[in-house]
């Protein structure tokens, strides 16, 4: 009897056991499945850290969050105050994608660090502006007078050609937006032109008579550029806001509504409403 009795518990045993593990296995499915969302048609959230100095493109990404929490995307948005690190942390895959520069800068990068960042969207034009603290009017500017412009390549170039429109010098033939100090043929004011790193344009500002400041940093200083500028780009300028990626996610399903995101009429009509002319969308 006792023997009858120790088969019986033996056996409950074993299918207790086998109905757990049956158990887990079904509970291992399901999240399986809910994951791919093949049985239950849920979707797992996909995360974009995306790279962006303050104003306006962390505003303009902070923006859209909404839009892309009902894609189930994400949106992780990390702020910088330089133009080196959102393209170094990219192509480190520390980052997704980021959204701070325009495409002469990009090509520029890739060139002197022998990358192969990838342009997804233009998003918006930021005209380059010229200011100053010490003048009302460029007539003002004195003979010998301290101005400075971005160090980078292509926004020096760009502050250059700017001063060559308004006649503040004349750089050799066909250099155009690709112009250095180096370049300058004519200087009839003598002005003294420094190269300063961009993020620090705004804060020498007091020190100089003229400052040309890229309109993210003019922004974040509180400077208005279409108020606040003695002279800036027309719409009409080359340098769209781009959205960037490696060539390795590009292409992805959730990059892909991200740019769509940053080119949507929403988009254009925050832009238009909050920057008053200061930044232009791209997308007519």
């Amino acid at each position: 009897m006792k023997k009858a009795s120790f088969a019986l518990l033996l056996l409950a045993i074993v299918v207790a056991l086998s109905a757990c593990g049956s158990k887990n296995n079904n509970a291992g499915n399901t999240a399986n499945n809910q994951t791919a969302g093949s049985d239950n048609g849920a979707q797992q959230e996909v995360t974009l850290k995306v790279g962006a100095t303050p104003v306006p493109h962390a505003e303009i990404l902070n923006f859209i969050k909404p839009m892309l929490k009902e894609k189930g995307i994400n949106l992780e948005v990390v702020e910088f105050n330089d133009y080196v690190q959102p393209n170094t942390q990219l192509y480190e895959k520390q980052l997704d994608a980021n959204f701070f520069q325009h495409l002469p800068y990009l090509d520029q990068f890739n060139k002197d660090k022998g990358y192969d960042l990838v342009s997804v969207a233009g998003v918006h034009i930021e005209p380059f502006g010229a200011y100053s603290k010490k003048i009302k009017s460029i007539d003002e500017l004195k003979e010998g007078a301290k101005v400075v412009i971005p160090n980078d390549p292509s926004n020096g170039g760009r502050a250059l050609a700017l001063m060559e429109k308004n006649n503040l010098i004349k750089l050799k033939d066909g250099v155009g937006i690709a112009g250095t100090v180096n370049d300058i043929v004519e200087n009839p004011k003598k002005l003294d032109i420094t190269e300063v790193e961009a993020a620090t344009l705004p804060r020498v500002l007091d020190e100089v008579d003229l400052a040309l400041i890229n309109t993210n940093y003019a922004l974040e200083a509180g400077l208005v550029p279409t108020k606040d500028a003695l002279f800036i780009e027309g719409a009409d300028s080359p340098y769209v806001n781009i959205l960037v990626s490696r060539p390795d996610n590009k292409d992805s399903d959730a990059m892909k509504a991200l740019a769509a995101a940053l080119q949507s009429p929403e988009v254009k009509s925050f832009i238009e409403d909050k920057y008053k002319g200061a930044i232009v969308p791209a997308v007519k």
